[in-house]
Parts: C-alpha cells; structure tokens; sequence
C-alpha cells in the first residue's frame, strides 16, 4: 500500500547539516522535474518584491524569500518530521518507535510542490511553496507535475493507493485509473443520517489514521483488506461515493 498525503504549509526549521540531494530522493524519475522547480524558485528568489507578488508572501512572511533562496544548501531533515500542523502533529511521527517510523518510510508519500511526492522519511529542506503558485520561466506546477508523477505513483503504487491528499495537491498528480485506488473523505453523521464533511478535524482525522496505520503496520492490499483493518481497530471507515472511503469521527 502507498499512503499519499498533503504537504503543510507551516515547516519545522533546522535539520541536519545539507545540501539537499535531489537525485537519493525517492521516485529518482521525477528529479530532472524537482531540479527545474528548484532552479526557477531560487532564482525567483533573487528578486525579493517579485517572490513575495508571486507567492502572495505577507509583511511578517518575507523572512520566506531567504528561505527559499537557501533552498540547494539548507539543512535538511526528513519529511514527515518537517511538516507540522494539524495533520502532522496528529500522527507525531517523532514520537513514534523505530520499526513504525520505517513502515512510514515504506508506506507513505507526502506530495510537496517543489519536489512531488517524496518518501516520508526522505531528506528534505524547508521552503514556501503552494500548489496554486506559477514559477518565472515554467508552466503551471500542475503541467510540470501531473503526468511525471502519476506515472511515479503507478509504478510504486505497491498494489493499492489510500489517497489522503487535498483537491489541490491530487491534481499535481492523480491516481491513475489502472491503480486501484480509495480517496479518503473525514465525514460526521448526524442523527438522521445526514452525512457532512469536515474542515479542521478532517485534516486531525487523517493524521491519527495514518498514526494508527504505523503503530499496527498491516500488510493491505485492496480496500478490503483496508476495512477489515479499520473494523478490527476500532474506526468507523466505510465505503463512500464510487471510488472513495467515509472515515466517520
């Protein structure tokens, strides 16, 4: 199973000492894609007031543009422990034990826009960059990542994909039909029945879920298998819409 997740906007800083290594990144058919990313957002770095126009930076953020302009030499450290937030401090990778940090390591993949989906336990630097940004001499993200990265998940999809990403971060690269596949919605039902999706908690869900994931590290294969899991652990995970899973909270 590959486990693929959104990126955060909010990083850790620090990490070991770099540079960045693009080419021992997992998915290696995706690095001449992360070095033409890499090379247009340092570049575009070079020019303050034209980065902070282009990646909508506020007055307390221009601290992002040196970041980013450090991008090839910044320390490095792994991904899942570089993004925090809700998602991220609901599976608290840092404090899981070793065997479970390498099933995360195996199994899942965070889909970052600077360098597509990366292994949890790759190597990675802080930076800022969104989805929806338009990099200086490339086309849009979703034209430089879609089709590279569908293809890179299809060949290491290990025979099923559980698809935890956000409308956005799907769309630099979507599952390809020939994989089977479930897109996880965090749901709440009320009384009648009436079944809503939810914002905050959704995104908490999703990370408690993957924590549960590596603390059991089951072996699943098909969406079967996936319930079957969640009933013995107690979750409420059903079958949704056509190709998607209710998670219900």
């Amino acid at each position: 199973m590959l486990i693929l997740l959104p990126p955060s906007e909010t990083k850790r800083p620090g990490g070991a000492r770099g540079p960045m290594r693009l080419d021992a990144l997992s998915f290696p058919e995706l690095t001449a894609a992360r070095a033409s990313v890499v090379d247009a957002l340092v570049a575009l770095s070079a020019d303050p007031a034209e980065a902070s126009r282009v990646l909508r930076l506020g007055a307390t953020q221009q601290g992002e543009v040196a970041v980013n302009a450090a991008l090839r030499t910044a320390p490095v450290m792994a991904a899942v422990d570089r993004y925090t937030g809700v998602l991220y401090d609901a599976l608290d990778a840092a404090s899981l034990d070793a065997a479970a940090r390498r099933w995360l390591g195996r199994s899942v993949a965070i889909h970052s826009a600077p360098f597509g989906p990366v292994r949890a336990l790759d190597r990675i630097p802080s930076y800022r960059l969104g989805a929806g940004a338009s990099l200086p001499g490339l086309p849009a993200l979703t034209r430089v990542w879609a089709d590279a990265a569908s293809a890179a998940i299809a060949r290491h999809a290990g025979g099923f994909v559980l698809d935890l990403r956000s409308e956005a971060y799907t769309a630099l690269g979507p599952v390809p039909a020939s994989v089977t596949s479930a897109y996880l919605r965090v749901v709440t039902e009320s009384a009648d029945g009436t079944v809503r999706a939810l914002n905050h908690f959704n995104k908490h869900a999703k990370g408690a879920l993957v924590r549960a994931l590596a603390g059991s590290r089951p072996r699943i294969g098909s969406v079967r298998a996936l319930l079957q899991w969640a009933d013995a652990s107690g979750l409420r995970l059903r079958e949704g819409a056509p190709g998607e899973l209710d998670l219900l909270v």
